[in-house]
């Protein structure tokens, strides 16, 4: 269940359950009931703050069902009764208790709020009674479960028109909403809770959702386990360009976390200068001398060097310009980070020509200024309104799979796919943690994974390597934390 669905997405899915045969009153049943199975039997005073929408009819249906439980509940209508139509308003005449008109006063007295209002169909600025009952709701103190959505947040891009509810849990039905992962609006969500209401799965083949939620199910299939029969030839050789004496240590850590990731040889290509350092900092990891692109040009002709990430503490100009397409007239899979792409900011189009002519896997990995700066165009468009959009867009321009950093880290590829990751936690913002996820990367694909997938499990590791370590963590940490992370993920006994 790792599909993530967009509102006209969902709007599909239940056009074509109800086409089948099952009518949208006994889908909105099973939604408000999964509502009301939310609701703790102890809190025993019930408001259902409820729109003329369907979501408000969920919200009417829940309303019934905890009354019938022995709940004292009171629903209170943000709008008008006459606009109730349809499955809102056979929900509502089977409402028996009291309704009151919307008052931001008279959100107290109550030990649970249900947010009935909007749910994930709202496609504008929140404004006049509706903005101030939310305002109303977040500012009582008292915990409130969203229906579908928090309301005021866009089901597709995450964003909050103007003001959002602050659940403290959310119950959705059948899929996640794209808005349930994507920031701001994961932050206005709390847990979510995915609820059956009848939607059979095999809608999901007429409507083929190509975004996901990043998890082991997306690649678990194409993830390498080594085999009985294997080798460290077998497993790959990575190979991460070191910058010059005084920023050795970001390809350092990046050639770790590659190493760590399962590749069977790691080498970092170092310029003469830094060589005596990098070779002392490392033991695993091979360090050969390289200087300038013609050098790095011979060093990945060899094909058994078969993935190479540039840019962690390469240095940004000219040099590393002709180093980065260099790597890509060569036949290895290519992970491009941060200075490898700020190189490119004046001049982004001789990048994304040499990404297109290529073959083999080319990966972006850029955070928020970066993408700014290589896809200024995509960035200030105003028809692409999330951070998905964007992705999608600048991996269908450059033909590269694009790594969008941040807390709801996007990867798109040029095919349309797309995951979206929400395990990262906020003391992953570390200076070098960038950089062990380009080394993870790299080393995913140094052992045959592609590029989708590949970019994908790094980062859902990187993120799970953060959470096992806890607070405290520092970027040399990641690629220590991995080994139980990959015991797990393959099946192996937990380590005494």
């Amino acid at each position: 269940m790792n599909e993530l669905l967009t509102t006209a997405e969902m709007a599909e899915a239940d056009r074509a359950t109800i086409a089948a045969g099952t009518s949208g009153l006994r889908l909105m049943e099973h939604a408000g009931r999964a509502v009301a199975e939310a609701i703790n039997p102890q809190q025993k005073r019930v408001l259902v703050v409820a729109g003329p929408g369907n979501n408000g009819g969920d919200g009417f249906v829940a309303a019934r069902l905890l009354a019938e439980r022995g709940h004292a509940v009171t629903v209170m209508l943000v709008g008008d009764i006459a606009r109730l139509k349809g499955d809102a308003l056979a929900a509502f005449e089977h409402w028996r208790g009291p309704t009151v008109p919307a008052s931001s006063g008279a959100i107290k007295d109550c030990d649970i709020v249900i947010d009935a209002l909007f749910g994930a169909g709202l496609d504008r600025p929140v404004d006049g009674l509706p903005r101030t009952m939310i305002e109303a709701m977040n500012a009582s103190g008292v915990p409130i479960i969203a229906v579908d959505l928090p309301s005021g947040v866009n089901g597709t891009t995450g964003a909050v028109m103007g003001v959002a509810v602050n659940a403290a849990r959310t119950v959705t039905f059948f899929r996640k909403k794209t808005g349930h992962l994507l920031l701001p609006g994961r932050l206005h969500c709390g847990p979510v809770v995915i609820a059956d209401i009848g939607i059979p799965p095999s809608v999901l083949g007429a409507i083929k959702p190509q975004a996901f939620a990043n998890g082991p199910d997306l690649w678990r299939s194409r993830f390498p386990v080594p085999r009985v029969d294997g080798h460290k030839y077998s497993r790959g050789h990575a190979v991460v360009l070191s910058g010059g004496l005084s920023t050795t240590g970001a390809a350092r850590l990046a050639a770790r976390g590659a190493l760590r990731a399962g590749a069977g040889l790691v080498t970092i290509a170092s310029p003469r200068e830094a060589l005596a350092v990098n070779a002392a900092s490392n033991l695993a990891i091979m360090v050969r001398a390289v200087d300038g692109a013609a050098e790095l040009g011979m060093f990945l002709a060899d094909h058994r060097r078969n993935a190479v990430a540039l840019g962690p503490g390469g240095g940004v100009g000219p040099q590393m310009r002709e180093l980065a397409l260099t790597a890509l007239q060569s036949p290895a899979a290519v992970v491009l980070d941060a200075d490898a792409i700020t190189s490119f900011a004046e001049q982004p189009e001789p990048l994304l020509t040499a990404i297109r002519g290529r073959t083999s896997t080319t990966i972006l990995t850029p955070h928020s200024g970066e993408f700014y700066r290589i896809f200024k165009l995509i960035s200030d468009n105003p028809n692409l309104n999330s951070k998905l959009e964007k992705a999608r867009e600048a991996a269908t321009l450059s033909g590269a799979v694009v790594l969008f950093k941040g807390p709801d880290t996007v990867v798109a590829a040029p095919d349309g796919r797309a995951s979206i990751s929400d395990n990262a936690p906020p003391y992953l913002a570390t200076a070098g943690a960038g950089d062990v996820l380009a080394g993870m990367i790299v080393g995913l694909l140094a052992q045959g994974m592609d590029g989708f997938e590949a970019a994908s499990a790094a980062a859902w590791l990187h993120g799970e390597a953060a959470v096992a370590f806890g607070p405290g963590l520092i970027a040399e940490d990641l690629p220590e934390a991995l080994p139980p992370i990959y015991r797990r993920l393959l099946g192996f006994p937990t380590a005494p």
